[in-house]
């Protein structure tokens, strides 16, 4: 690029962070090892989430198989259409992914887990070293067996006093900080306005995408999570320099990014070509189209991507979106259906069922961890019903020829 988007001072900056964590080598192999499902269980045994592990591991043999769909609708595929892979939003938690699975079992319709999932949760002190985050990934990655699992970190959240100083002492910059309740910090908001306008203010000023990838490493490091939203074209830039050397580290591309038209999605490539892997791929995995993009860009959109040089990079779309989110009514089934027939390949996202029920909204997604616990039962519920809808949508674009991937445990027979 004729203006580089990182400086060699951001550079040395990011490098000396990934460093104080032992290096990329050093990151990438306590990953692998954090993602065993027996080393999980050790210590989740120790946190107390044993009893809810052993009780998921019986819900899970209960779960629906794709084959009996297939074998009753005498299903065949095209090998001219594209493939779908499902993908639903809003397991907050390890108390809401328990009850979805209870929910799954419960259900007189058969209800196929999604072969993505996406979580909308601050990655809180808590949450990432109490074990909750823990649960939920082996619930998720190692039961069910999840191609991906989405954190989300927002530089927004509270942390430890040392967490920032840890940050400063590696890099040499200063991250300002204000008190927080419970004795936490959190980076100053320069706009005290509007929460969204504080969202996008903090996430993406001055040298937040420190924060950020600190933020993405100390989760990594102690759960294995390996896959993150990220909404701002700062941290997305600093995330791909980042993961250049960290194979088992990916990020979705978050539809606020506004990937939403050719002329800003090659913005994005151009990003991903500036630091690309060796093996051609990126550390970017799925870009997020949008609830905006109509179904021709989308190909188009695709097609480019097919004949850039980065490898093993997916597309995705809303299908059903959050009633606070998007328009009434909001459907993109039948574009989706124009994708795949036109030969491309899409990940269908599931905001909502389209149904506007209780807690199904973009604002339950920040609820205190008090709040959240108390509503662990409805949002679970909501997570059911989002991953029904997913299930029938993907059920008709199977009978029109479409190939549909879901989690392992749909794919495996007991």
């Amino acid at each position: 690029m004729k203006y580089p988007l990182l400086k060699d001072s951001d550079k040395k900056a990011i490098d000396a962070m990934k460093e104080s964590y032992g290096g990329a080598k050093n990151i990438s192999q306590t990953i692998k090892e954090m993602r065993d499902y027996e080393k999980r269980k050790n210590i989740l045994n120790e946190k107390g989430f044993g009893e809810m592990i052993q009780k998921a591991e019986e819900l899970v043999t209960k779960f629906p198989k794709l084959k009996s769909f297939t074998d009753k609708e005498n299903i065949s595929y095209r090998e001219d259409f594209g493939t779908v892979t499902t993908q639903v939003s809003g397991f907050q938690g390890q108390d809401v992914t328990f009850r979805f699975m209870e929910r799954v079992c419960e259900s007189d319709v058969p209800v196929f887990v999604p072969a993505e999932m996406i979580s909308v949760m601050a990655l809180r002190e808590e949450y990432v070293y109490g074990g909750g985050l823990l649960a939920t990934l082996a619930m998720t990655e190692n039961l069910m067996g999840v191609d991906k699992f989405c954190n989300t970190n927002f530089v927004s959240t509270p942390q430890y006093e040392k967490r920032f100083k840890a940050i400063e002492d590696a890099t040499k910059v200063k991250i300002p900080t204000i008190p927080a309740e419970n004795g936490l910090r959190q980076i100053q908001l320069i706009n005290q306005g509007t929460p969204f306008g504080n969202l996008g203010g903090v996430e993406i000023s001055n040298n937040n995408f420190l924060v950020y990838i600190d933020g993405v490493t100390r989760t990594a490091l102690a759960t294995g999570s390996d896959f993150f939203l990220n909404p701002s074209w700062s941290t997305i830039t600093a995330a791909c320099y980042f993961g250049r050397d960290i194979p088992n580290i990916h990020f979705k591309i978050s539809m606020l990014l506004a990937t939403q038209n050719p002329i800003q999605f090659r913005m994005l490539l151009n990003i991903m070509q500036e630091y690309q892997r060796e093996n051609g791929t990126s550390p970017i995995y799925e870009i997020n189209l949008g609830n905006a993009v109509r179904p021709e860009i989308f190909v188009q959109c695709s097609k480019e991507l097919t004949t850039s040089d980065i490898e093993n990079v997916s597309l995705s779309a809303h299908i059903r979106i959050n009633p606070d989110l998007g328009i009434e009514n909001f459907n993109w089934f039948d574009n989706a259906a124009y994708v795949v027939k036109n030969g491309e390949n899409i990940t269908i996202k599931y905001e909502s069922d389209g149904e506007r029920r209780e807690m199904d909204t973009m604002g339950a997604y920040f609820i205190s961890p008090e709040e959240l616990k108390e509503n662990a039962k409805t949002i679970g519920d909501v997570v059911y019903y989002k991953t029904l809808r997913c299930t029938k949508d993907a059920e008709e674009l199977m009978k029109m020829g479409a190939r549909a991937r879901f989690a392992r445990c749909v794919h495996e027979e007991n």
